[in-house]
């Protein structure tokens, strides 16, 4: 049984996954450890002293939990553009190889982005104010 594990003790990167494996294992129990201690130890009583501004402030009041559907739509056009510039790191590194035809290939690529982005502004998805 020791000759089938030697071939894979004897892999450059045994040490790697035996170190990934590890840091894994004491993640996890630090985790769990730590989510126990600090159920154990909190104060779950609820004081108007933690609701209470510091010194100076507004009075806080308990408003729903909810996020505006036009963050939303200005949270995925953000990631959208942002993917996309990110596509054009390589395309400026390997410009001289590419040629005209590269270019013009990246003109009709940013050419979309800003009809995209056109698009966008006319809906009104770029505003903030409710309509």
């Amino acid at each position: 049984m020791i000759d089938v594990l030697e071939p894979m003790v004897q892999h450059p990167y045994f040490g790697a996954f035996v170190m990934f494996a590890l840091t894994l294992i004491a993640f996890w129990a630090t985790f769990w450890l730590q989510r126990f201690v600090s159920r154990k130890l909190a104060n779950k009583r609820g004081d108007k002293l933690k609701t209470a501004p510091y010194e100076c402030g507004p009075i806080p009041i308990k408003q729903p939990n909810r996020i505006s559907h036009q963050f939303y739509i200005i949270a995925v056009l953000f990631v959208l553009f942002d993917v996309e510039v990110i596509f054009m790191i390589p395309w400026a590194l390997e410009y001289r190889n590419l040629g005209l035809l590269g270019f013009f290939e990246m003109f009709a690529f940013i050419g979309l982005l800003v009809i995209g982005f056109l698009f966008a502004w006319k809906r009104g998805a770029l505003s903030w104010q409710d309509k």
